[in-house]
């Protein structure tokens, strides 16, 4: 397995706007209650208490895509990873205003809590409009490279499912051509409407509507552990 530590230090703003005084009641409320454990194995009754099955965003922004996808899935339970505090907060919200009870959120780097999950554990794993680092010194740095791919496929159970989302040309031809060089991962793309239309079950994030908005092309790739 490739390292995955090559992108651990955690680049950018972890706050954006002062928190107001209501944001930040809820999370000191709300947070301890649904914070990932800071140590000790990951498992389904770890976190849940029962043995459902387990899906992860990584990055999950506002978390609007988590919460619908934790709304339509009630007998799962997800993970959502998010070092941004104000995603956080509107993730929160989220969770509150919809009772969504099967999320647990972790503040921090996604990978800290994908090596502590049982390998085989999790039935699909979100990366929705990743930062794209587009300066090719920077692209160590995308999430979609060898050593967090071979983390991921490690923790994905077969026939497990790995959905990619991306605006930006430059990571999707990058994706593209780390994903191609895999045979642990099966494109379920058939056709170019299969990656060029959401499917019905993809809530749309924020920063795919704010790119639509922008005219800009969206990218929805769809793979199959092998």
């Amino acid at each position: 397995m490739n390292d995955p530590t090559t992108i651990r230090r955690l680049y950018g703003r972890r706050q954006g706007h002062k928190l107001r005084v209501g944001q930040a009641a809820l999370v000191e409320e709300w947070l301890p209650r649904l914070a990932v454990p800071d140590t000790g194995p990951l498992t389904s009754e770890e976190l849940f208490g029962d043995t459902r099955p387990l899906q992860l965003e990584i990055g999950f922004g506002g978390g609007e895509h988590l919460a619908a996808q934790a709304a339509a899935h009630p007998a799962h339970g997800f993970i959502g990873c998010e070092p941004f505090l104000n995603g956080v907060v509107s993730a929160l919200n989220h969770l509150r205003d919809g009772a969504i009870a099967n999320v647990r959120l972790h503040m921090g780097d996604a990978l800290e809590v994908i090596e502590r999950l049982p390998d085989a554990s999790l039935s699909r794993v979100y990366l929705l409009h990743p930062d794209p680092w587009p300066k090719a010194r920077h692209a160590k740095r995308r999430m979609m490279n060898p050593g967090p791919l071979d983390l991921i496929a490690a923790k994905l159970m077969p026939g497990g499912e790995f959905r990619l989302g991306t605006d930006d040309p430059t990571y999707c031809r990058w994706s593209m051509m780390v994903m191609r060089q895999r045979r642990d991962f099966r494109w379920l793309a058939e056709s170019a409407a299969d990656f060029l239309t959401r499917p019905a079950d993809w809530p749309q994030t924020r920063y795919e509507a704010k790119a639509r908005r922008q005219e800009h092309e969206v990218w929805y790739f769809r793979y199959v552990r092998g």
